[in-house]
């Protein structure tokens, strides 16, 4: 699918370095920064976050960082391909990036 046109961000430390901006500079990827103390700005993050440490980080016992990425992966496999969405009229993240005409399945889980 290609990267985002843009990327919002909060003004975490994690967020501010040279490369991060130097790898959205070399993709022609904004980076949009939240106002400081405005969380508000980026809630769909702020929500995205908590879910994953919920139900993620907090669910899993990491004993090496391989099985780290092999767990983060699975839930976000989960998250975007399976899991119907309220925010987006109950459908599934990935079922919007399919091309104009193709029939939508329901969710399953």
């Amino acid at each position: 699918m290609g990267y985002p046109k843009t990327i919002r961000l909060d003004n975490d430390p994690e967020f501010i370095s040279r490369e991060l901006d130097l790898w959205a500079f070399m993709r022609g990827v904004t980076l949009d920064f939240s106002r400081l103390g405005k969380p508000t700005d980026n809630a769909f993050i702020e929500s995205l976050n908590g879910k994953f440490r919920a139900e993620c980080l907090n669910a899993n016992w990491f004993l090496s960082l391989g099985e780290a990425r092999s767990k983060c992966e699975a839930w976000r496999r989960d998250y975007n391909e399976v899991r119907p969405h309220s925010a987006i009229g109950n459908e599934v993240p990935i079922r919007l990036h399919l091309p104009a005409g193709t029939p939508r399945q329901p969710a399953v889980r």
